[in-house]
């Protein structure tokens, strides 16, 4: 439900304007017209000073920056070159130097080790690690059938001194970053602080300034619910002021208003983009057929369980998300035992639910729906389509209700004759397919409805215009909803398609383990990882196309058959949010 606005203009003194303006923003009910960008140098100051402030709070809550990658990199570089030192051992480099002799380093297989290059040459075996013998030659190795490999920079000891050192100098920065996670509340209420300051400016300068700019002139919006607490407000102010009912031409703020519910998927309908002011709000529609849609995908009880469980779980992390979850999931639980699947198993076989008799309310698993004149069908393709073609006319039938509220009935004929001819088809449709309407009654209505209709396109869709213009707009109309009506229906199969991709994958996971498990023993422990790492998988992936498929039917399919624009600008009321606003 989107709230009707009061338009209200203020007229005040210019030197009243910062006063005036700090009461509206402790009100935090007034929508006034602003910018939302530097529109000088003073806002530009501002705006810089919240970025400064918002890069360090990522900086401290990340735990790292440049100085402390580059640290680790360098901790993690002298590790290696530690560890490639430490097979050789530790030596004394200044005595060896002085004696003036030279060391040959060397590795091979161990398998490969000739004893007798002992007896032949100064060697010394120094270590034996992962099948490779490491050993030098001192002196000379002139001869010697082996690569020899570039001496050690350093010696174990100065390599591990260096990598300590290293270590403590990267763990004291972090310890004094993670110091720093204390000035959080701080700076995010600075930033608060800020944005409290560069709202209240960016509001006082759009000011219209008048009669020699000693006034200055506002224009705001407030719900009309809120115009008696406002009204008594602003007559207490230093300012003259006229309310009026705000109108689609005002371009007023867009504030939804919608039950617990349906409030939870607000955030999918801004990710659209909010109505127009004479639109309509298709939060409700989207919390309804999202819902299904999500669970139809998903189609599994057991995917829904783990679902609920996260959002479950993850409640405090997710905060309002978190209640948006746990609905999705719920639907899940039920849409998938009405398809008897629970982690791609057939439950609907299952001793204790057929001596429940919980398999009667389950869709058929072993017969297809016949569809007169038409063949048999998969049970779930024939909901698929069932649910598009139920989303599609009631776009439709939102789309003359709404057009008859903005225009009137008359001027709305074309957009009704449609209705009648897509929802009226259908409901006939259907009730002959249910034998309601026997053959007779149903030929009568679908002449009627094409007649109608017909009527309503051609002839009486603009009274005003010339009967030929009508009639050429709606031949061209005609051939637009006939070609795209019949793709926007087979589109819902998505739904299907995407259920049996889950549930086969599902299956394969569940055979593969089976599979593995063998007559048990070890096999239990490959079954069980296979099975916990598949359905992972499968959720993951089911999860992601059961969110976006749905959104895209909401967000194309319903939204075009509806005449749906996000073209509304969001309500953002002057308010104070930061702990320091003055009172």
């Amino acid at each position: 439900m989107i709230d009707r606005m009061t338009k209200y203009s203020f007229v005040l003194l210019d030197r009243e304007r910062d006063g005036f303006m700090e009461k509206l923003q402790a009100l935090g009910l007034v929508d006034i017209t602003r910018s939302s960008k530097p529109i000088d140098a003073a806002s530009a100051s501002i705006f810089e000073k919240i970025g400064r402030a918002k890069s360090l709070i990522r900086h401290i809550e990340s735990g790292s920056d440049e100085h402390l990658s580059a640290l680790r990199s360098q901790v993690s570089q002298l590790q290696a070159a530690a560890d490639e030192i430490r097979v050789w051992g530790s030596w004394d480099s200044e005595k060896l130097a002085a004696t003036g002799v030279t060391l040959h380093f060397y590795k091979t297989p161990a398998k490969k080790f000739d004893p007798e290059w002992e007896q032949q040459y100064p060697l010394l075996r120094v270590a034996e690690l992962k099948g490779q013998a490491y050993f030098v030659i001192a002196g000379s190795a002139e001869g010697f059938p082996l690569k020899e490999l570039p001496a050690p920079q350093k010696d174990l000891s100065a390599a591990e001194k260096e990598l300590e050192q290293k270590k403590a100098e990267a763990e004291s920065y972090a310890k004094a970053l993670e110091g720093r996670r204390s000035e959080l509340p701080a700076l995010r209420n600075q930033v608060a602080s800020l944005q409290d300051d560069l709202n209240l400016y960016l509001a006082n300068v759009t000011g219209e300034a008048a009669a020699e700019n000693s006034l200055v002139v506002f224009e705001g919006f407030a719900p009309e619910a809120d115009a008696p607490a406002l009204e008594k407000a602003f007559d207490s102010m230093e300012a003259f002021w006229i309310a009026e009912k705000a109108q689609e031409e005002d371009n007023p703020p867009i504030r939804l208003k919608n039950k617990k519910f349906a409030g939870m998927f607000e955030v999918l309908t801004d990710m659209y983009g909010r109505p127009g002011y004479k639109g309509f709000d298709p939060t409700p529609f989207i919390s309804i057929f999202f819902t299904l849609f999500f669970a139809f995908c998903m189609g599994d009880s057991g995917y829904g369980l783990v679902i609920l469980l996260l959002g479950f779980l993850l409640r405090k992390k997710l905060g309002k998300t978190a209640s948006l979850v746990m609905v999705l999931g719920a639907a899940t639980v039920v849409i998938g035992f009405f398809f008897h699947s629970f982690f791609s198993m057939d439950i609907s076989k299952w001793g204790f639910i057929r001596s429940l008799g919980l398999n009667k309310v389950m869709m058929p698993s072993d017969s297809q729906c016949v569809v007169p004149g038409l063949g048999s069908y998969d049970w779930n393709m024939v909901l698929a389509l069932a649910c598009g073609v139920l989303h599609i006319s009631l776009a439709q039938f939102t789309k003359a209700v709404v057009a008859t509220r903005n225009d009137g009935f008359v001027k709305s004929l074309g957009v009704w004759g449609w209705t009648l001819l897509i929802v009226g088809g259908v409901t006939v449709g259907v009730l002959a397919l249910l034998k309601v309407f026997d053959s007779s009654i149903t030929k009568i209505a679908i002449i009627a409805i094409g007649i109608v209709s017909a009527l309503f396109i051609f002839f009486l869709r603009d009274i005003h215009k010339n009967p030929l213009i009508n009639f050429g707009n709606g031949l061209w109309e005609t051939y637009n909803t006939a070609t795209g009506l019949l793709s926007d229906v087979l589109s819902y199969l998505r739904l299907y398609a995407l259920a049996l991709a889950g549930s086969l994958l599902g299956g394969a996971f569940n055979d593969l383990a089976l599979m593995v498990r063998g007559d048990g023993g070890f096999g239990w422990i490959p079954f069980v990882l296979l099975l916990v790492i598949g359905h992972v998988l499968n959720i993951a992936m089911s999860g992601l196309s059961a969110f976006v498929h749905p959104l895209r039917l909401n967000f194309l399919e319903f939204f075009k058959n509806a005449g749906y624009e996000g073209s509304g600008r969001s309500y953002a009321p002057l308010s104070r949010t930061s702990q320091n606003s003055k009172q």
